[in-house]
């Protein structure tokens, strides 16, 4: 699959898998306010996400099995950063913030990119690049209201600022040309990141706590199985498949702006299903944010393309007397 039709597909791939992942917060949220923690809830997901995922990985592996030992530096990082460790950071602090306050953050993660390669590289950005980020910045201050009445718990913050960084990993390390298909990536990854979460348990750094309870999702009282269930299966075993497609079509550059608009989907279904309605001054912040981290995009595009070489016209023979 090349060109436009390529681009086409994996758009659209990024939009839908951008809805599934923003039901995460909104549908699991009222479980842990009802007793879970989020360890637990994570723990579940990921386990049920890679039993799902298992199949469709294993058919697009199509019997070669040795590609899982050449990407396992991949697969290992992919799952303990992108996997486990974004969505271990992004429940715990969904657990004490709004859910679009922790998405928004959580996905300022190309910034953190930007800084690292401009220190890495000590190249100054483009003009774009840099207004791109200091809009983003602003924005951010709008939306954690830090001038308002509006009282965030500082560990959440700190909590989705280092989802952030899982965030940027897991863009970073899906958009890599491995030669592993992109489902099996995210299945295998997937693995990883619920052994991962596992581990933590086991050693008491991830409390677990699982209360047999009933929860209230769009109108009805259910039982706490419902909620997991949907986010295992959408935003847990369909929106990692369907994402990984999408980066690897468009590359991280593109994939990761397509995917501010689950920052979007996000406030819509947090105002819909937990009545969490931002303010007017968050709502203006979260717009300057995608704006900032789409300039901040469109400037590192600018700057990644390949500069016309010219070269200097023939010059003209010498003429003796």
């Amino acid at each position: 699959m090349h060109g436009t039709r390529a681009r086409s597909v994996g758009v659209v791939a990024g939009l839908v898998s951008a809805l599934a992942f923003a039901v995460s917060g909104p549908v699991v949220k009222p479980l842990l306010a009802a007793g879970w923690s989020p360890g637990a809830a994570i723990l579940v997901r990921l386990s049920f996400g890679a039993l799902l995922l298992a199949l469709p990985a294993a058919i697009t592996l199509r019997g070669r099995w040795e590609l899982l030992r050449t990407d396992w530096r991949s697969v290992v990082a992919l799952g303990l950063l992108g996997v486990a460790g974004a969505s271990t950071l992004y429940y715990l602090a969904v657990d004490r913030l709004p859910v679009a306050v922790a998405l928004l953050i959580e996905y300022t993660g190309p910034l953190l990119l930007l800084a690292w390669a401009w220190v890495r590289t000590r190249r100054t950005p483009s003009r774009a690049t840099l207004v791109g980020a200091a809009l983003a910045m602003g924005g951010l201050v709008l939306v954690l209201d830090v001038t308002g009445d509006l009282a965030l718990d500082p560990l959440g913050l700190a909590f989705a600022l280092a989802s952030a960084v899982g965030n940027a990993a897991y863009f970073a390390l899906t958009a890599r040309p491995i030669a592993l298909p992109p489902v099996a990536l995210a299945g295998s990854a997937m693995v990883v990141g619920a052994l991962t979460v596992g581990v933590c348990v086991v050693l008491g750094v991830l409390p677990l706590h699982a209360p047999d309870v009933r929860v209230d999702l769009l109108g009805a009282h259910v039982h706490w199985a419902v909620p997991l269930a949907v986010v295992a299966v959408v935003p847990t075993a369909f929106a990692y498949g369907v994402s990984a497609v999408s980066v690897r079509l468009l590359g991280e550059r593109i994939a990761s702006f397509l995917a501010l608009t689950e920052v979007l989907f996000a406030v819509l279904l947090a105002w819909l299903l937990l009545a969490e309605a931002p303010t007017a001054v968050q709502v203006a912040g979260a717009l300057l944010v995608v704006g900032g981290v789409a300039l901040v995009r469109a400037g590192a595009a600018a700057e990644a393309a390949p500069t016309p070489v010219t070269t200097d016209p023939e010059p003209a023979l010498a003429t003796h007397p």
